[in-house]
């Protein structure tokens, strides 16, 4: 295929959204009646403080019109609205309500997920806000155009991938985050005054639209997706590997560290021989038979699917009793863990990593458990103009480790780990992404942006001057209304919400103390004594 230029659009809601789960994945919002008195989570089953959140009713919106109907019947009750996802994947609360519990709504973008229209000449598509990355793949690789650069992985949404700044792992061109190539958007917001009859309005937004650098992280969008097809190999891992949980437990329990470091060999062995999930021999008895892997780029750039085999597709399988269960799926006794996800600048991560390797040379069995989850993902990102994007030109540290279906259980070796998140974003000033972390992960969030956050929240209070679409979070996260993004409470730096500063934060009773860090020495950790 020649090389291509292309782009994207999607008409939604403003603010952030989310989505993931199961075979095929089960329903993130779960209702009483009909489509009323509902609970909203996420994929994984539970929010970082495992609150419950309540809601008055979801909207399945599948027309522009629809969708205007919504958000007029929610402004006109000044009723607080959040987006949801289909799969919800992100890790913070992104798709709960402010206001009251159990009085907000959710609009679902859902039905709303289809390819709208193709531009050739300009090499521009149209996609809906709720079409699934895998989809949009898939239907720009039908017209013989790709998105060179996507997140890894294919259930994240159009709307879902860019509110929440996710990206592939380049600093060529424009880079890999997806929102680099918006080239406009489609909102639809509040009105205080009634358009058309509504009390909602359409607002289109262009490339060169200043409001567009805000947008591009809290709405539904218009996006220029651009470049080539690439037949290379992909840089990043293109599958997850289902963990038996069981014996992570197990070795846990039993505090038994070096056991993990034996089952993360055994793992990472058989993941290298087997190909990582890339495919050369589709259909065969082994279907990956050595190196090189070479394919389009729609086929090889996220996770999700297996090519020819549906029914093996934990996103796009039928339905099989679960037995095709994505990991982390709640419905079934799977993955479920923290992701710690850091941009640190360029200039300053080699400094980063010697620290890390300080660290595990002080504790060889301490980061045994990162590699059960395929250790430390690094990508890397170019710096934006977008008013929540990166500040520098950055390499994205993506690290998955357990955690306790108990949240007063603490793990092997935490003192490590928080001192590597604290580090990350304390000394070295690092940027949490949006759709993952923990509660600590997003503290000083406006020193760290400065007058880029104030232009972001001015243009969000632009469309949606009575703070409808925002909530508990996200006015703690942009420092908002006095709201705060710590929890204080026994035992709450087991869960990163908060950090320590008393011995009651961590679990004394089981012999973690609040104590310095030890590379790190700001740094204030759980450690067992």
């Amino acid at each position: 295929m020649a090389a291509t230029h292309i782009a994207l659009f999607f008409s939604g809601v403003a603010v952030l959204l989310l989505l993931v789960q199961g075979s095929p994945p089960g329903p993130v919002v779960q209702c009483r009646s009909g489509n009323t008195n509902c609970t909203v989570t996420n994929g994984y089953g539970a929010f970082p403080d495992r609150s419950t959140c309540r809601v008055a009713a979801v909207a399945y919106p599948s027309t522009e019109q629809e969708l205007l109907l919504a958000v007029s019947d929610a402004t006109t009750k000044q009723q607080h609205v959040k987006a949801v996802t289909v799969y919800s994947h992100s890790i913070p609360k992104l798709s709960c309500p402010g206001g009251p519990s159990g009085q907000g709504m959710v609009i679902s973008t859902q039905r709303l997920n289809r390819s709208v229209s193709v531009d050739m000449a300009t090499s521009q598509m149209t996609f809906e806000a709720g079409i699934t990355l895998r989809a949009l793949l898939d239907a720009a690789a039908a017209r013989g155009l790709a998105l060179p650069h996507s997140p890894y992985w294919q259930g994240m949404t159009l709307g879902g991938l860019l509110s929440t700044g996710s990206h592939g792992s380049s600093v060529f061109g424009k880079g890999s985050a997806v929102h680099e190539y918006v080239v406009g958007m489609r909102l639809v917001v509040p009105s205080p005054v009634p358009v058309n009859g509504y009390y909602a309005k359409i607002v289109n937004l262009g490339k060169d639209d200043p409001d567009l650098l805000a947008a591009k992280y809290y709405a539904h969008i218009y996006i220029d997706i651009s470049s080539e097809v690439y037949t290379k190999k992909a840089s990043f891992v293109l599958y997850y590997v289902f963990v038996f949980m069981t014996a992570e437990e197990l070795l846990e329990a039993t505090g038994n560290a070096k056991g993990k470091c034996v089952l993360f060999r055994l793992q990472v062995d058989t993941s290298i021989a087997t190909g990582m999930g890339f495919k050369n021999n589709d259909g065969g008895l082994l279907e990956f038979t050595g190196y090189p892997v070479i394919g389009n780029q729609s086929d090889m750039q996220s996770a999700g699917r297996f090519s020819n085999y549906p029914a093996r597709s934990c996103l796009r399988g039928a339905e099989d009793n679960l037995v095709t269960a994505c990991g982390w799926d709640p419905r079934v006794a799977g993955l479920f863990y923290h992701q710690t996800t850091i941009s640190i600048p360029f200039t300053t991560i080699a400094d980063f990593i010697a620290d890390v390797k300080k660290l595990r040379d002080a504790h060889p069995d301490a980061l045994c458990s990162t590699e059960l989850y395929l250790g430390f993902f690094i990508r890397f990102v170019r710096n934006s103009t977008a008013y929540l994007g990166k500040t520098d030109d950055v390499v994205d540290i993506d690290i998955t480790y357990y955690r306790s279906k108990d949240p007063k259980r603490p793990r092997l070796y935490e003192d490590v780990l928080e001192e590597i998140e604290q580090m990350a974003l304390f000394k070295y000033n690092g940027l949490p992404h949006w759709g993952k972390n923990r509660n600590v992960g997003f503290l000083n969030i406006k020193n760290k942006l400065g007058a880029k956050l104030d232009k972001f929240v001015s243009a969000m209070q632009k469309y949606d001057s009575n703070g409808l679409f925002s909530s508990d979070w996200t006015d703690a996260v942009l420092g908002l209304r006095g709201k705060e993004v710590v929890v204080q409470g026994n035992g709450c730096a087991l869960e990163g919400l908060c950090i320590c500063s008393t011995d009651d934060h961590c679990a004394p009773k089981q012999g973690y103390y609040c104590r310095s860090g030890q590379v790190y020495e700001e740094a204030r950790v759980c450690r067992k004594i």
